[in-house]
């Protein structure tokens, strides 16, 4: 691949996917892209670049897919997941009692473990929740990933990362060597393909945000605008949860850090004009307010 080549594909990538690459990247872009350009019978990247020139919008969609589909695995990093069930959840169940509806968004889900950890940790609720009506909403990039994780099938690799073996039982299904979602899990999740650069306002608002570990592929000017507008989409006492090496803090004012809870967001009331509501239990609030 020359300099030419990896330059194409830092501005076409950049601009499809937001994803931006610095110039050092070029072996990760060979890892992915070399697999591509076998399986379409060409000799090597070049070729694939020069095909993406020549308006191949197939080939074009499938480099997006190989640069933008990211390791995910259940339950990740736990402590977000900890705190959906100890602290989270039971202050929606509160500020939510007249209505008995939340909506909890997973941007970014590939695989679909991240969406399907929310819905195992709401499940596990149990009659917290009894009559409530629940929407988790996964959105990612990848039409691909978008499919497997409807399916719900994962290998014992999978299953085996992160995943505590009493909910394997609980709720999946072993089919030959690898295990299926049980259905009431997956349909508690409704997947759609959204690229998270475009206008995403139709999503409708949500109490809960899970964009973990996809904005540290972004440049931080990208990431402002991100925020900004998920801004325009949370409730305003929601949360925003982000990856652990992931922050607000020097790229938006429109989100502030909640004390001693490491990756979790509320909307800036300073910037909102929204009154915060009561959606953490007292310790959380207390914290918050410090």
């Amino acid at each position: 691949m020359t300099p030419t080549d990896y330059d194409y594909l830092r501005k076409f990538l950049k601009e499809r996917s937001g994803l931006d690459l610095s110039p050092d990247k070029q072996y990760l872009v060979e890892s992915r892209l070399l697999p591509l350009a076998r399986k379409a019978s060409l000799p090597g990247i070049p070729d694939l670049v020069l095909k993406i020139r020549n308006g191949d919008g197939r080939l074009a969609t499938d480099v997006v897919e190989a640069m933008t589909t990211n390791e995910t695995f259940f339950y990740r990093d736990k402590i977000p997941f900890d705190h959906l069930r100890d602290t989270i959840l039971p202050g929606l169940i509160q500020a939510r009692a007249a209505r008995k509806s939340l909506r909890i968004w997973s941007a970014a889900s590939s695989t679909g473990q991240e969406p399907y950890s929310i819905a195992m940790c709401v499940k596990e609720m149990g009659a917290a929740l009894a009559g409530w009506r629940i929407e988790i909403v996964a959105t990612d990039l990848s039409q691909e990933v978008l499919e497997k994780s409807k399916a719900g099938v994962y290998s014992q690799f999978e299953v085996q990362r992160g995943l505590p073996i009493q909910q394997l039982m609980k709720y999946f299904t072993q089919v030959g060597e690898l295990w299926q979602l049980n259905a009431d899990i997956r349909a508690m999740v409704q997947f759609r393909q959204l690229n998270l650069l475009q206008d995403f306002s139709h999503l409708g608002t949500f109490d809960v945000i899970f964009c973990r570990n996809v904005l540290i592929y972004f440049d931080q000017d990208t990431k402002a605008v991100i925020f900004e507008r998920m801004a325009k989409t949370m409730e305003a006492d929601g949360t925003l949860l982000l990856g652990a090496a992931e922050s607000v803090v020097g790229i938006t004012d429109a989100f502030r850090p909640i004390t001693e809870r490491r990756g979790l967001y509320q909307l800036n009331p300073a910037r909102s004009g929204r009154p915060m509501g009561g959606l953490m239990p007292q310790p959380l609030k207390l914290a918050a307010a410090k």
